[in-house]
């Protein structure tokens, strides 16, 4: 009897492992394979980037005063050395002549003390009169001329107060927006400044790469030195998508990794002559490099686990995941392939995160 179910029941099991077989079949040939070959490969990364004049300048004044003029219109170019803003000069040029003529009567006082000085001096010569009195007209002498030393600072410090009520740019570039109106009373502690100059003759545009991106450029460079000296110029794509008609240079790498991005700020200087990038801008910096007879293969072929980057190769027909290293630098959509891959092999194209260890694939 046992025998007799043991017949009637292996056509059902012969046919339940040929479905298994058939659904394995349709299973393999659902995956996308490729072969992996050498070609030349032009990398296109990008990274955001937000833009700052070479010298920014906030304008302040340097003494208490009202606005009698205002020089400059908001947003217009400046050069070093020009006149924006004309404080009240009345109180300063009337400080200016009480201290001139103060200086006056201490050069008169010096003058009648030198007289007298001279006067016991000869006297004395004479022994007409004693040590006491010669050493008193010289102390006057002295006392006088440290009035007159003492005019002359009042002097110097009246004509600096009344040349702080011109105000002038330290500067060349573009003016801000001015918070300020004829009238307004400011001084050295007004909250806002009276404008702000910002040289864009040349604009530093910073970004970011990942701690692990300037590690393995470093290394692969040699040095950071190198690692700067080596990099291609950069291209610059603007807010509205267009790119930027100059090439920039990185000059800088920061030395700190910020803790919380775990990310190393860059610095590339782009020439702005003709004053179209503007301070607090972004845009997009594009790093582009080309790479000879390298391996490239799409970044949907790999999966990572634990900071590490793996593909499954297909061997004797069977899915077999591999560790491989990539160039640090890629274009968001392929990787360049360092180590672990050879050319000829066969890998999983897509959908490499949904895989397994050891799943036909068919050819």
């Amino acid at each position: 009897m046992v025998k007799k179910i043991a017949y009637a029941l292996l056509p059902v099991l012969l046919g339940l492992v040929s479905c298994q077989e058939k659904k394995q079949e349709k299973a393999a040939l659902a995956y996308r394979t490729m072969k992996v070959e050498r070609t030349d490969q032009a990398v296109n990364a990008r990274y955001s980037a937000t833009m700052k004049g070479r010298d920014i300048v906030e304008i302040r004044p340097q003494v208490s005063g009202l606005i009698t003029k205002i020089l400059i219109g908001e947003g217009q170019s400046v050069h070093k050395g020009q006149t924006l803003f004309v404080l009240d000069q009345v109180p300063f040029q009337a400080a200016l002549s009480t201290a001139e003529a103060a200086l006056k009567s201490a050069k008169a006082a010096e003058q009648s003390a030198r007289l007298t000085y001279d006067s016991k001096k000869q006297l004395r010569d004479q022994q007409v009169i004693g040590d006491f009195e010669l050493q008193t007209a010289y102390q006057s002498l002295l006392s006088a001329q440290a009035g007159v030393a003492q005019a002359e600072a009042q002097v110097s410090n009246a004509r600096w107060q009344l040349s702080y009520t011109t105000i002038k740019s330290p500067v060349s570039g573009v003016a801000g927006m001015i918070p300020y109106h004829v009238g307004a009373l400011v001084s050295s502690n007004i909250s806002e400044p009276l404008i702000s100059v910002c040289d864009d003759s040349e604009m530093w545009v910073y970004f970011s790469l990942s701690e692990r991106e300037v590690t393995d450029l470093t290394l692969q460079y040699g040095s950071l030195e190198a690692f700067m000296e080596g990099m291609p110029d950069v291209s610059l794509l603007l807010s509205n998508g267009k790119e930027y008609s100059e090439k920039g240079r990185v000059d800088a790498v920061s030395g700190i990794v910020d803790a919380q991005t775990g990310a190393v700020a860059l610095r590339a200087v782009f020439p702005n002559k003709n004053h179209l990038l503007r301070n607090g801008g972004t845009g997009t910096v594009v790093v582009s490099t080309v790479r000879k007879d390298v391996i490239v293969i799409p970044q949907t072929a790999t999966f990572e686990l634990q900071n590490k980057v793996f593909v499954y190769r297909v061997e004797e027909g069977k899915t077999k995941q591999t560790e491989i290293s990539v160039a640090p630098l890629d274009d968001g959509t392929s990787y360049i392939v360092e180590s672990g891959l050879g050319e000829g092999d066969t890998i999983i194209s897509e959908g490499a995160g949904l895989m397994r260890e050891g799943l036909p694939v068919g050819h």
